[in-house]
């Protein structure tokens, strides 16, 4: 069989609808096995499994994990917090009057919160639902994991609609189209990843994601608005985000995907202008 892991916050009627499209994907994937066929689930089956995905493990469940998560108050600031971790296996009937038919699913579901009650922010609560096995904490922790990139798969694929328009190409045929997505993933890979690279190591060195043209063409393009102590990524990131029109002002926090996405292109454009004259005298 298959294995997936379904990751959703989604309060209320969504996360009920979630985990029914889970559950009917699993049963559909089983199909394809010799022994094991489903089909999507009834309301009587699904009312079982929405009434335990909204209290997923008793209150008096151990805690079984401590997982450590960074998290943003209202302000922008960031503060590591911690959550308690429980997770418990649910066993999920097939419809009524096809159990000889369909099989049933064991499933297990995590549930996290954090321990405190911030002051300028939601406390976190994550509730995760999961046919791969959860055994131990470290199990537990790995799924845990997963969910937390969820976010980072997200604005990856944001980059990939909204800023390299993936949806707009009007190519004709599959083996075009692949070309094309390939060429968009890696573009789409490298704003990413200087996004991340300039919050995570901004004192590096520029030419880790920059070539000697691009600096150059930069430190020409984009004035400084004060003496640098240094010329870090940082410096060079924030150039590439203000020709993408992030504003640089005190207070700001660091520039986002989209502006370092359109400053990218305009340096682009620079640079393919600048060796144009090189080459042409």
């Amino acid at each position: 069989m298959r294995r997936a892991t379904v990751l959703t916050d989604a309060p209320g009627a969504n996360a009920s609808a979630t985990i029914a499209r889970f559950c009917s994907w699993l049963h559909r994937r089983r199909r394809s096995g010799p022994e094991i066929t489903s089909t999507r689930l009834s309301a009587p089956s699904f009312a079982l499994l929405q009434t335990t995905w909204l209290a997923p493990v008793p209150e008096e469940a151990k805690v079984r994990a401590r997982y450590r998560v960074e998290a943003r108050d209202a302000n922008g600031n960031i503060e590591l917090v911690d959550l308690d971790v429980k997770y418990a296996k649910v066993h999920v009937l097939p419809p009524i009057g096809k159990q000889k038919e369909y099989p049933p699913l064991d499933l297990t579901l995590i549930h996290a919160t954090e321990r405190k009650t911030p002051k300028n922010r939601e406390r976190i609560e994550w509730k995760l639902i999961t046919n791969l096995p959860v055994r131990s904490r470290q199990e537990a922790i790995e799924k845990m994991q997963w969910y937390e990139l969820r976010w980072k798969i997200e604005v990856f694929h944001k980059i990939l609609k909204s800023g390299c328009r993936a949806e707009d190409s009007k190519l004709r045929t599959a083996e075009r189209l692949v070309n094309l997505i390939a060429v968009f993933c890696i573009v789409s890979w490298r704003i990413f990843w200087m996004t991340m690279l300039n919050r995570a190591d901004p004192d590096a060195s520029p030419s880790l994601a920059l070539t000697p043209a691009e600096i150059a063409l930069l430190d020409k393009l984009v004035p400084d608005k004060t003496k640098p102590t240094s010329k870090s990524l940082a410096h060079y990131i924030n150039k590439i985000a203000r020709l993408g029109g992030y504003l640089d002002r005190a207070k700001d926090p660091s520039p986002g995907n989209m502006v370092i996405w359109r400053g990218l292109q305009r340096l682009a454009a620079a640079v393919f202008g600048a060796e144009a004259i090189e080459n042409c005298g």
